[in-house]
């Protein structure tokens, strides 16, 4: 019994460098993996979150206008930002030079 499992173990190791070495030698002649999946996915997320952005500011402002009828909607501050977030009387801050 031993013998057979040796000769099986053996079997195995020697096909499976076989197989190595024949795919080692045909991988430089292979077709280059596609980026079309991986740019497809990104696309995609692009726009989930410009769609998802936009959905959030109109519930936002028809919020504000529930609670504040005619008034001009303010800036909504960002969600995800908690850095220093400061608008002076509705334009953007002064551009600092470097």
């Amino acid at each position: 019994m031993a013998s057979y499992l040796w000769r099986k173990y053996a079997d195995y190791v020697y096909t499976k460098w076989e197989r190595t070495l024949l795919w080692d030698m045909i991988e430089p002649y292979r077709r280059p993996k596609s980026f079309k999946p991986l740019v497809t996915i990104y696309i995609a997320a692009f726009y989930t979150g410009v769609i998802g952005s936009a959905i959030t500011e109109q519930l936002y402002k028809e919020k504000y206008w529930e609670d504040h009828p005619g008034q001009a909607v303010p800036l909504m501050k960002p969600k995800f930002y908690y850095g220093p977030w400061k608008v002076h009387k509705g334009d953007t801050p002064p551009q600092q030079i470097l």
